[in-house]
């Protein structure tokens, strides 16, 4: 099996979940931190939203400078806009996945900040790092912050608490 089908497998799995957490972020509290070191919910829920991005621009070029490009993130402030962001950078991104061949997945790709290099790794532990686990382990923080909030958490893996 192509590594590009294994992730995409898994991409399209996990989307669900995430789709699920994105529809319970409360517009009216768009504001809220738990912590003043925390972000914001819309700026988590959006980070949320837009990591997909990741695949592209691990796929598309051998390297990604925080410094020569830096990340926009659009600010939704509703649920729809937030699902479109999500939908659309998911859609987006699966093509460029799906085009990806063993050898370029297997390839090296440099995260670094101008001078400051982060790592050089294969595409494709990048994508499992940035892309995917990086998506996982926010999902979870937004988790917590809807919990916090009071509001019925969706399961990921099976029910959760909130029998969802």
């Amino acid at each position: 099996m192509a590594v590009s089908t294994a992730f995409l497998g898994e991409l399209k799995h996990e989307s669900g979940s995430t789709r699920k957490i994105l529809e319970r972020v409360p517009t009216d509290r768009l504001s809220w931190k738990p912590h003043e070191k925390s972000m914001m919910l819309t700026r988590l829920a959006t980070h949320v939203a837009t990591t997909p991005g990741w695949i592209t621009r691990i796929i598309t070029a051998g390297e990604f400078d925080l410094a020569k490009t830096p990340i926009k993130t659009p600010n939704a402030e509703s649920n729809e806009q937030l699902l479109k962001v999500f939908d659309e950078t998911l859609a987006a991104n699966i093509p460029v996945l799906e085009a990806a061949s063993d050898e370029l997945l297997n390839g090296n790709w440099t995260f670094r900040n101008g001078d400051h290099f982060f790592f050089t790794m294969p595409r494709k532990v990048a994508l499992r790092s940035l892309a995917f686990n990086h998506l996982i382990h926010h999902r979870g923080q937004l988790s917590v912050y809807l919990r916090l909030l009071d509001i019925p958490v969706p399961g990921m893996y099976g029910p959760s608490a909130d029998g969802i």
